[in-house]
């Protein structure tokens, strides 16, 4: 693979020409600018290009994702993911717009946890549960970033290293995630972790996806498919039961194509909700597919977790400040499809594991495969 790097006004452009997959002369690009500071630290912003009409922009602060622009069927490109346009916005608070959810992602019933005989105490963040890592989590923090060569297209690795008790959990974890544009129109997001004492770990990509445009109104024409025959039913507080249930004869029924909007009524205030993924944990295998009928635009996501939270933006209110392209967001503008182990898994023991020991090595992979029709 030949490498090009080149400055443009004080920016850093690599070119990556003759890339596997994307065939001889096909060429991405990667951009990497300044996009502020947080707490003395400087944060950037790369911009991901590849040879399919694709541009990803993601910043090493919390890992966000905060554009994906992705061809319609008659090759217009539209931002399908929901955001913000400066750091500003994005340090003044937000609902995971985009961002990397860890250590352990959704919630933990109880906000505290036994491991090996001892227990951790969390925050109580989500009423008397701790959700998303805590108060400040891994969302909140500015991550090392750096290019990293891929034959499959432009690519961006971050690390981190989470310090023993921080919000609580114990053992410095250290943590990997890799962004790369495939030159298949392909958003490949790969997470990884090891640590030097045992802790839980359960780490989610939260992006709120609108195939229609970020800014177009609701996802509620938007057609779902879950590749998942069963679900984890909750308590008041979303904390599973335990127990996983058929989805047939109920509401969280996707396993054909079906509007988003088609059942949502019969469970106020909308999908928030863990589905048990079909297929092996640990392999790469569909779970989900997302259409835009109105677009062309279809997203099919394959993961290696074993579970995946579906949530669509129920309480999303953010009339009184101005997104990206002074966009204001709503109620059910966005649909999260996050990856992961079930919620509670922790207190859970026949459910696949959250613990990870010295020398072991978490991992967790995204697909997000785009085409329209």
């Amino acid at each position: 693979m030949d490498e090009r790097g080149r400055f443009r006004r004080g920016v850093l452009w690599v070119a990556v020409l003759g890339c596997a997959g994307g065939g001889p002369g096909t060429a991405g690009e990667i951009m990497k600018t300044e996009f502020g500071r947080v707490e003395g630290k400087t944060v950037y912003l790369f911009t991901l290009r590849n040879a399919g009409g694709m541009t990803a922009k993601v910043t090493s602060y919390g890992t966000i994702l905060t554009e994906l622009h992705v061809p319609d069927r008659n090759g217009k490109t539209a931002d399908v993911v929901l955001g913000f346009d400066t750091l500003e916005e994005y340090l003044k608070g937000h609902p995971m717009f985009g961002a990397l959810a860890g250590r352990v992602a959704n919630r933990i019933g109880g906000a505290r946890f036994t491991l090996d005989g001892k227990e951790y105490v969390l925050a109580r963040n989500n009423g008397p549960n701790h959700i998303h890592g805590g108060i400040k989590g891994f969302d909140k923090y500015v991550w090392e970033a750096e290019e990293a060569d891929s034959p499959e297209g432009p690519t961006v690795r971050m690390t981190r290293t989470s310090p023993d008790g921080e919000e609580g959990y114990p053992g410095n974890l250290s943590v990997t995630v890799v962004y790369t544009l495939t030159h298949r129109n392909e958003l490949r997001i790969e997470m990884s972790a090891t640590t030097d004492a045992p802790t839980i770990v359960n780490l989610a990509h939260h992006t709120y996806w609108n195939l229609a445009g970020h800014g177009s109104g609701d996802v509620l024409g938007h057609e779902l498919q879950i590749e998942a025959d069963r679900y984890t039913p909750t308590d008041a507080g979303l904390i599973p039961t335990g127990a996983m249930e058929p989805v047939a004869g109920t509401p969280y029924d996707f396993r054909s194509p079906k509007k988003i909007g088609a059942d949502i009524g019969k469970i106020p205030p909308g999908y928030d909700i863990n589905f048990v993924l079909n297929g092996e944990p640990g392999t790469l295998r569909r779970a989900a597919r997302l259409k835009d009928p109105a677009s062309g635009r279809v997203l099919e996501l394959h993961t290696t977790a074993p579970g995946m939270q579906v949530y669509t933006a129920n309480h999303l209110n953010m009339k009184a400040r101005k997104a990206k392209e002074g966009a204001s967001y709503g109620k059910h503008q966005g649909v999260c499809l996050e990856t992961q182990h079930h919620p509670d898994s922790v207190h859970k023991p026949d459910w696949p594991s959250v613990i990870l020991r010295p020398g072991q090595t978490y991992r967790h992979v995204m697909v997000h495969r785009f085409r329209a029709e």
